[in-house]
């Protein structure tokens, strides 16, 4: 690969539809694209989306956001299941693993590959706030438990599950999409929010995703965990949490449609940011900005901010995930 096709890999980026989806894969290679709420379904359904893969130059990964429940994107074509809280309340992990089984089965017909879910945040809010009923349960026993048998339903499908939102969402102070968001410090985490992904990060074959989150203790005032070194060491090593070692692929959440990061850094800057820090993959809502941002990543290397190792090391995680390299 070119050294901007590396890059390019390294990009998921929201598409409207097939025609948009196309340009951006011939034009600038891009990683993967992500299947939004405004995405034109018929990119799935048509079988489009599998053509564009298939004539890349390495395969996509198919991304969309299915965890059940009010963040269900694909209702509109047949693909729904009930919230991780309904899920936990009512079905054993047994029947939350052939569910999820039967709900990637569909996805994987639609040509998707990856889903950014289950969501194994701890929390008791309401179930209309942010986390809400997207989370298991407050327990994070109960979270570990039903987010594992929900990613082994996945993968049992074909499909890479992504836990989000690290290193814990539900007992933040707002909703990222707005503003920022606080957690609760540190320390505190390690015996709530932080528990789940002890054991869901030695799971074979899994993604993360990083939120928007200042966490006192670990990110400082300034820097989300999302474009935070710290946070995103933490993640790698295990060590401040008690967690594993983790060389999974690490995702960024959205990096242009949440005010947490939008808010203060245009997308060719949030980029670098993401990427830096020690995500994989960064995540954003359109195409528009694919060439400038590609722009942004090249002139980090050349100034030696993004170091050429440190992409290749993301690469290689990309492909293993894509079944590309096997070793």
């Amino acid at each position: 690969m070119t050294r901007r096709e590396k890059l390019a890999q390294m990009l998921v980026v929201g598409v409207t539809g097939a025609a948009d989806a196309e340009r951006i894969v011939q034009s600038e290679k891009v990683g993967g694209l992500f299947i939004g709420s405004w995405t034109d379904l018929s990119i799935l359904t048509s079988g489009a989306v599998q053509r564009i893969s298939r004539k890349s130059k390495t395969p996509l990964m198919v991304t969309v956001d299915h965890e059940g429940g009010r963040v269900s994107r694909l209702s509109k074509i047949g693909v729904d299941s009930p919230s991780a809280r309904e899920l936990a309340a009512t079905k054993t992990p047994a029947q939350t693993r052939a569910l999820a089984a039967s709900v990637g089965k569909q996805l994987k017909r639609l040509g998707i590959t990856v889903d950014f879910a289950p969501d194994a945040d701890v929390s008791n809010e309401s179930a209309d706030e942010v986390i809400g009923d997207r989370s298991f349960s407050n327990d994070p026993a109960t979270v570990t438990k039903y987010a594992q048998a929900f990613a082994q339903g996945l993968q049992d499908a074909g499909i890479m599950p992504v836990f989000k939102h690290f290193p814990g969402h539900g007992h933040g102070s707002g909703d990222s999409h707005t503003g920022t968001v606080r957690t609760p410090p540190l320390a505190q985490l390690r015996t709530s929010d932080l528990v789940p992904y002890r054991t869901l990060l030695k799971m074979p074959g899994v993604g993360a995703m990083v939120g928007h989150l200042i966490v006192p203790g670990l990110t400082g005032t300034e820097l989300p965990a999302s474009v935070n070194a710290r946070a995103i060491g933490m993640l790698r090593t295990g060590k401040g949490y008690g967690g594993p070692p983790f060389n999974g692929v690490v995702f960024s959440d959205d990096l242009s449609g949440m005010a947490a990061i939008s808010a203060k850094y245009p997308i060719e800057q949030a980029v670098p940011m993401a990427l830096r820090a020690g995500s994989d993959i960064a995540l954003w809502l359109s195409t528009d900005k694919v060439p400038t941002v590609l722009d942004a990543l090249e002139r980090a290397m050349d100034r030696g901010t993004l170091s050429s190792a440190r992409v290749d090391r993301s690469v290689v995680r990309i492909l293993r995930a894509k079944g590309v390299l096997t070793c």
